[in-house]
């Protein structure tokens, strides 16, 4: 089965973690997993949201406005598709993600219709 594993966190936060060298320590992971069969095809690292636009319906059609849909501190920043037998199989891979300090982490079952 294939699950998404949403990478959430505070943006500057991410900044400081990856001066410190967590790039590295994030390329191991993604190495280990993806030698055993685990990372699937798709997946991005997202830009940040001051560069977002957020599109919402408005009395005369669509509204664009800058940023994201809401003002939160944790966003989404990226998105890891896993291949794994079961939930507990994905959760045990993304439990070992190695911003685990700076980071929040939500597997969720993907459809495929």
């Amino acid at each position: 089965m294939r699950y998404a594993m949403l990478i959430c966190g505070v943006e500057d936060e991410w900044a400081a973690a990856e001066a410190e060298g967590a790039m590295e320590k994030i390329f191991e992971w993604f190495g280990r997993w993806e030698a055993a069969g685990k990372i699937g095809k798709g997946g991005v690292e997202l830009d940040t949201v001051r560069k977002a636009r957020t599109i919402r319906p408005g009395p005369d059609g669509p509204v664009v406005t800058d940023g994201p849909y809401l003002e939160l501190k944790e966003v989404v920043g990226g998105v890891v598709i896993l291949e794994a037998d079961d939930m507990d199989e994905a959760v045990a891979i993304a439990s070992g993600w190695p911003m685990q300090a700076s980071s929040s982490i939500e597997v969720r079952p993907v459809i495929d219709r």
